[in-house]
């Protein structure tokens, strides 16, 4: 199958560093070449992959010194995917809604994964405006707010990524992601502390949090044992969440997935995390974590989580969320949308037919 994976530009894929809907379409891309696909990516000219590289930038956009505005570099990417389509089976967008008014009516098979949180008001009318735009769901939870999904494909990792940890030799307890007022820093502050155990932050600061950050964490980072670290690449990522006693995922939004979560669960360390959006779906609670209604049952949770079994939290792990589960979802969905677009064409071409027929029929009748 000959497929194209059009990435955000905003970082590489893999990223260097923070970047969840880049580091899954690179594992998906390098999986499905595994599997023998014909697969060409379209993203920044800094990416690494097995696939064709297409680069719609010079580098990731958020590195770039010189660019202030995304959208025009990503509407240039989507010009090449259009001059470069009748070349594919199947387009895949990981791009949220730029793409939209340029694939829409084209008759070329596309599949948009929505990566983001759906519950608000504007999506719903978009949507509808683009019925033949089918649309894939990272969670169950996310899609709740609108009803017209493909299907829902869960996150994987490769298998051989994150090696897991099964003794762990630190103490401490780890946060991992981007510091936000949703993502909860300072609640998992807060839990560690009355725990009494140390926390490690391993987080990233959006410009458009950089005020919140300043006003409201920073002071927080002087509370006695929080170390804060900031960005960290894969390799540290492995260390970082592999030696700690649990990653704590105080989040307060409808989290569409929740990536750490399974590199977590990958490197065999169980999760605190707070019941919203997507958790339930990702965390057996009792078995690869604890699944919390708030603060205090968090830190009441901290003790029982990490003596749970990280052999199995690791075996959950590979029964559910790796990247060879991921892809061959999204090869069963490549094939019903394929399939689904071809009946589609042949009705199209049938009444187009007929209509043409009874046109010439109507011209050879004489006049009266």
């Amino acid at each position: 199958m000959k497929i194209a994976q059009i990435s955000p530009l905003i970082e590489s894929v893999p990223p260097r560093l923070y970047g969840g809907t880049e580091r899954v379409v690179a594992y998906l891309t390098d999986e499905l070449v595994r599997k023998g696909h014909d697969v060409t990516l379209f993203a920044s000219g800094d990416s690494q992959t097995s696939a064709k590289l297409v680069p719609g930038s010079r580098q990731a956009l958020r590195l770039d010194p010189d660019v202030r505005e995304h959208i025009p570099h990503h509407l240039m990417m989507m010009e090449q995917v259009k001059r470069l389509a009748p070349g594919f089976d199947i387009l895949h967008f990981h791009t949220d809604l730029v793409h939209f008014p340029v694939f829409s009516g084209t008759g070329t098979p596309t599949l948009t994964t929505l990566h983001g949180r759906q519950d608000l008001f504007e999506l719903r009318d978009f949507y509808t405006s683009f019925p033949d735009m089918p649309l894939v769901s990272i969670s169950e939870a996310q899609r709740n707010p609108i009803a017209t999904f493909a299907g829902t494909v869960l996150h994987g990792l490769p298998a051989d990524l994150l090696p897991p940890t099964l003794r762990p030799c630190g103490d401490y307890l780890a946060f991992v992601g981007r510091i936000s007022p949703e993502k909860g820093v300072d609640r998992a502050i807060e839990i560690a502390r009355a725990a009494g155990m140390p926390l490690k932050i391993a987080a990233k600061v959006d410009r458009a949090d950089e005020t919140y950050f300043r006003e409201q964490i920073a002071p927080l980072l002087t509370t006695p044992g929080v170390k804060y670290i900031g960005e960290i690449n894969e390799r540290e990522k492995a260390r970082f969440l592999g030696e700690a006693a649990a990653l704590l995922f105080p989040i307060d939004w409808p989290e569409p997935f929740g990536l750490v979560m399974i590199e977590a669960m990958a490197c065999a360390t169980p999760v605190v995390a707070f019941d919203r959006g997507s958790v339930r779906e990702v965390i057996d609670h009792g078995v690869t974590g604890w699944i919390v209604g708030g603060t205090e049952e968090a830190i009441r949770a901290v003790k029982p989580v990490i003596q749970l079994d990280r052999k199995t939290v690791r075996r959950r792990f590979e029964q559910r969320f790796t990247a060879r589960h991921m892809a061959d979802d999204y090869v069963r969905l490549y094939q019903q949308v394929i399939a689904r677009r071809s009946s589609a064409n042949v009705i199209t071409m049938s009444r187009a037919l007929a209509i043409r027929q009874g046109a010439e029929q109507r011209q050879l009748q004489p006049s009266a």
